[in-house]
């Protein structure tokens, strides 16, 4: 257990060094694959972006860690569940500091092989262990898209090192590529099939199918793979291709019309659950949905803000959810809950706290990094901006909805426990609790204390060469300048 914090210590000054101080990094490491004129090194790629990852890749990690030692007490095989968080953790750190996509398919892989195993952990448990099979096959789907992608890339560039992508990318955006006995827009291919990598990982509609069910794992899994790490590996990838895909107008336009429709669909679906977790994992589904159509009107930085609040929040409620769970005797059923909150008055507020942050109320984080999405995308003028606008603020709606919902169900009204149940409810231990209290301050002031430097006016210093914007792609600055009731109407909603 020594080795979590230390991990968030180093990337905190990984942080400061490089997104503050301005010192981006390279690290050679080795020559990794070298077969004819295909060459792979493995680097350590220190930017901005990978800079952001690290510390909320860390940092939720870290207090996953922590109330894990407590949530899994009473378990047999606590050594085996540590030894996956940690394997989780470190394929997801290989994944943000890659500089290749080779490289990054490797942590890619990792992360989908810790997942299975983290969802699978009660492997004696049937439902266990077909949604493990299931988050397996389904993100092979995906995957699939991802190597016709990175092959798709090595045909077009001749190497899969991103900075000689990113140096070529503007010679080739008229190029073509053979593709299913047609020739097709070369960057176009490329982006439309990363994306469906992306799309899998990042459970966006049509390979949303997996996440759900990715709940049979512990809840501390669910926080860790939901919150702030594998799901969100989709929009860190889109992101760190901005330099390519900005030449691809047609895969940002896919990738704003699929985000804007998950967005949407899993809101809905969201307040028909009456399972504890599955509110929440469809409630993450959203929220990614809010991430790509941010990064499809090429406003990068609100993606990445988002992301990085939303990190936050979302492990909060899952903690908070497990918390719950712990004190009702193992009750995920909204429906056997009510009535519980003088029992449990920490795990009560802290629940309180993640869904107005979930719900975007004034000052919590989620509003200013859920606005910032919602104002990029009216300010983007193009139809599918407008289209992803609207269904943005319906979502909205619906997110404030089943997050009120989900608290006057667990701990209002009166007690639908039965009465043994409800004579141990009792209030986690000091293990557990103090995680929450972590990220109840990430929940409450990261939207404030990140604003200026991930999307205000000091934005562009900040993020530096790490995503990149055309000129003519202007959402992110006009973001700033919409008419008023574009601000107010999402905090009317919510």
């Amino acid at each position: 257990m020594t080795q979590v914090p230390p991990n968030l210590l180093f990337s905190i000054i990984a942080f400061a060094q490089v997104a503050i101080g301005g010192q981006p990094i390279t690290i050679d490491i080795a020559r990794w694959i070298v077969s004819g004129d295909f060459e792979a090194m493995w680097r350590l790629r220190f930017d901005t972006l990978t800079a952001v990852m690290l510390i909320v890749v860390t940092g939720v990690s870290s207090m996953v860690h922590i109330y894990s030692i407590g949530y899994m007490s009473h378990d047999n095989a606590r050594a085996r569940f540590m030894a996956y968080l940690s394997l989780f953790t470190f394929a997801m750190l290989m994944l943000v500091t890659a500089d290749n996509l080779v490289q990054l398919f490797f942590g890619w892989e990792g992360v989908g092989v810790a997942s299975y195993l983290l969802i699978g952990f009660w492997y004696k448990k049937e439902s266990a262990h077909t949604a493990a099979m299931k988050a397996f096959v389904v993100n092979r789907v995906g995957d699939f898209g991802f190597a016709l992608g990175i092959l798709a890339v090595y045909q077009i560039f001749g190497s899969v090192q991103f900075d000689d992508i990113f140096t070529n990318a503007a010679m080739m955006r008229d190029s073509q590529i053979g593709f299913l006995g047609q020739a097709l827009p070369a960057l176009e291919v490329a982006g439309i099939l990363l994306f469906i990598g992306a799309m899998g990982k990042s459970a966006q509609l049509g390979l949303h199918t997996w996440l759900p069910d990715a709940m049979e794992g512990p809840t501390p899994v669910s926080a860790l793979i939901h919150a702030a790490t594998m799901v969100t590996a989709g929009v860190f990838m889109i992101c760190r291709l901005s330099p390519m895909l900005e030449y691809a107008p047609l895969s940002l336009d896919i990738i704003t019309v699929v985000g804007a429709l998950t967005a949407i669909f899993a809101a809905t679906v969201g307040f028909t659950q009456f399972d504890i977790k599955r509110v929440i994992a469809y409630s993450t589904c959203s929220q990614l949905g809010y991430m790509f159509f941010a990064a499809g009107v090429s406003a990068y930085p609100a993606a990445m803000f988002h992301l990085t609040t939303h990190a936050f929040f979302k492990a909060l409620l899952f903690l908070g959810a497990g918390s719950v769970i712990h004190a009702m005797s193992d009750e995920q059923d909204l429906r056997n809950m009510g009535g519980i909150w003088r029992k449990v008055p920490v795990t009560y507020v802290m629940m309180w706290v993640g869904s107005l942050a979930l719900a975007g109320f004034p000052f919590f984080a989620g509003f200013y990094s859920k606005d910032m999405i919602l104002e990029a995308a009216f300010a983007a003028h193009t139809n599918v901006g407008n289209m992803a606008f609207w269904l943005g603020c319906a979502a909205a709606f619906l997110t404030a909805f089943y997050s009120w919902r989900l608290l006057i169900m667990a701990f209002h009204g009166k007690p639908r426990a039965s009465a043994e149940v409800m004579s141990h409810v009792h209030e986690s231990p000091l293990v557990m609790t103090l995680p929450l209290f972590v990220l109840a301050v990430g929940a409450v002031f990261s939207g404030w204390l990140g604003y200026e430097l991930f999307v205000g006016h000091d934005m562009a210093v900040f993020w530096g060469a790490s995503i990149f914007i055309l000129p003519e792609h202007h959402a992110m600055e006009h973001a700033h300048h919409v008419p008023t009731w574009v601000k107010l109407l999402p905090v009317l909603l919510a």
